[in-house]
């Protein structure tokens, strides 16, 4: 055949028909209610439920319209960075309206629940409604269910005795008894991120009629106790015993008043690790949810009733330390640094600062006044690890954080004020015990503690890790080594724990495990800390 006539043929060849391949299933009409009364800020996306078995927002219904016959799973997920599943139920339905629901069992935590809806037909064709990460508008809309307690917290994280303070509160109670008590004085050991303990600090309880509000939220004024300087919470109480809790921390009236030791409280820490999701799509309004976000407010009210996160591990250890060993201080936040003007006027007010917890997140001002601070002979003890770590910024009047960039890419590496700056992170996965390393250069550290070089310690509490420091170029002159953790992470990833004094007399302990400070209940880190207290605290 000739070749003009065979490529005719071919050109005029039907080509081969594709088999039919059906679309993807889709959820027609997705929505979700509790059954009951919108909260205010509810949506077709987004409903509130207080499941406390009265009958009134105990559910949530996910509603929806099949076109064809679908299995349906509906997974109920607590969001980090990715969705981690708490409830599902799947189902094989047929094409009409449809509804699913999810009952929350009573101790459920207060927060928001990502619904994530997958809907496969009978080809394998599947679609997934739910935000995979932070990115929300990446991925079909999933329902969201904000499981509401007692939701409360304070518009500002510290205040002065006496001061008026703005309380914000959502809940369907019908009433609340408001009352104040004392954290660190208590002799209860808490072993739950969504339980507080404290001394009641006496004041006639506050009745609250809340019937009128049980539909949306109401910021209330409320006088601050006139209590010495120290953290303090707010405790809501309803008529079936769901409890909210509003942490606050009261600042001396004049500073060094009343000790010459200051406790810095990482609230800004607090703030970033709450996964409180105020705008309901979700995720957390925290970058540790992920991208897109970058700053988080100072004003929300923590996730798991109040408490902030993970202060049961790692804060209120040392205060109970603090409070049960007879020692004087007085407590900032770290907002309360705006009211401080320099570094000349804290040593004028204290000898010791310490920070007693995770204290990442440094503004300029605050790293300035500490900084100098320490130049001028004050001294500094870091009980924590991966401190002044990030650069962040106050906006809005200070309700808002922006996090810029590393301190160490600015051109002021943490190690040079620290003696240790963050090395490794690993999640807890491996923790180690510490050993004891050149005690002769810090005899008075180990005193009373039988530790010599070679000794290891923090078996009693399962070793340390999670986040560990190290010594680096910047290190001040004379950094010493006092005890580390060999290789905890990989070869040559080692946590140190150092000390360091300076020809002007300042002396700066850093503990380098972020869960240090978690012991100090426990033997002998209750020791050193006593050690640490009578060297550091004097001028």
């Amino acid at each position: 055949m000739p070749a003009v006539v065979l490529a005719a043929l071919l050109v005029a060849a039907p080509a081969p028909a594709r088999p039919h391949r059906a679309a993807a299933p889709e959820l027609i009409g997705l929505r979700v209610d509790n059954g009951s009364t919108p909260f205010a800020g509810d949506s077709a996306l987004l409903t509130t439920v207080s499941p406390n078995g009265d009958g009134f927002r105990d559910v949530a219904n996910v509603h929806f319209r099949l076109l064809v016959p679908a299995t349906v799973t509906m997974d109920v997920t607590r969001t980090v960075k990715v969705p981690h599943v708490v409830y599902s139920l799947t189902e094989k339905l047929q094409p009409g309206p449809q509804t699913m629901t999810w009952k929350p069992a009573p101790n459920t935590n207060p927060r928001t629940y990502l619904i994530r809806m997958t809907v496969v037909n009978a080809a394998g064709r599947g679609r997934v409604y739910g935000a995979a990460t932070a990115f929300v508008g990446r991925y079909p809309r999933g329902p969201v269910v904000r499981i509401q307690g007692v939701d409360a917290g304070f518009g500002r994280p510290n205040y002065a005795p006496g001061q008026l303070a703005a309380l914000h509160v959502a809940t369907d109670e019908p009433s609340l008894e408001l009352r104040f008590f004392h954290v660190g004085p208590d002799q209860v050991i808490t072993y739950a991120d969504n339980q507080m303990a404290g001394i009641d600090i006496g004041q006639r309880p506050i009745e609250l009629s809340w019937k009128k509000w049980r539909s949306r939220p109401r910021t209330i004024k409320i006088r601050i106790p006139n209590v010495p300087s120290g953290l303090y919470y707010a405790q809501l109480t309803g008529p079936d015993k769901r409890v909210g809790y509003a942490v606050f921390v009261v600042r001396p009236t004049q500073f060094g008043a009343t000790s010459r030791v200051l406790v810095v409280l990482p609230t800004n820490t607090w703030q970033a690790y709450n996964f409180q999701d105020v705008d309901g799509n979700g995720y957390g309004d925290t970058w540790y949810a992920g991208p897109p976000n970058n700053s988080v407010s100072l004003s929300r009210t923590y996730i798991a009733r109040g408490q902030p996160p993970r202060f049961y591990r790692y804060d209120l250890p040392f205060l109970h330390w603090l409070y049960w060993s007879g020692k004087s201080a007085e407590f900032i936040s770290d907002s309360d640094f705006d009211l401080i003007a320099n570094g000349d006027e804290l040593a004028h007010a204290y000898d010791l600062i310490v920070f007693e917890g995770h204290e990442e997140y440094v503004t300029p001002h605050e790293y300035d006044v500490i900084e100098r601070f320490r130049d001028l002979g004050g001294n500094l003890m870091f009980l924590s690890a991966n401190n002044f770590f990030w650069k962040v910024e106050e906006r809005h009047g200070g309700k808002v954080l922006r996090k810029i960039g590393r301190w160490r890419d600015a051109g002021r590496p943490e190690a040079r004020l620290i003696g240790v700056q963050y090395r490794a992170n690993d999640d807890g996965q491996h923790q180690g015990l510490f050993t004891v390393e050149n005690s002769a250069a810090v005899p008075w550290l180990w005193d009373g503690t039988g530790l010599t070089d070679g000794s290891t310690f923090g078996q009693y509490v399962g070793g340390y890790g999670i986040e560990i420091d190290a010594t680096t170029p910047d290190s001040p002159p004379g950094t010493t080594v006092v005890a580390q953790i060999p290789d905890l992470f990989g070869p040559g990833i080692t946590a140190q724990m150092t000390y360091y004094e300076l020809p002007n007399g300042a002396k700066v302990f850093a503990a380098g495990a972020l869960d240090f400070g978690g012991s100090a209940t426990f033997w002998p880190v209750k020791r050193m800390l006593d050690n640490l207290w009578a060297r550091l605290s004097q001028p």
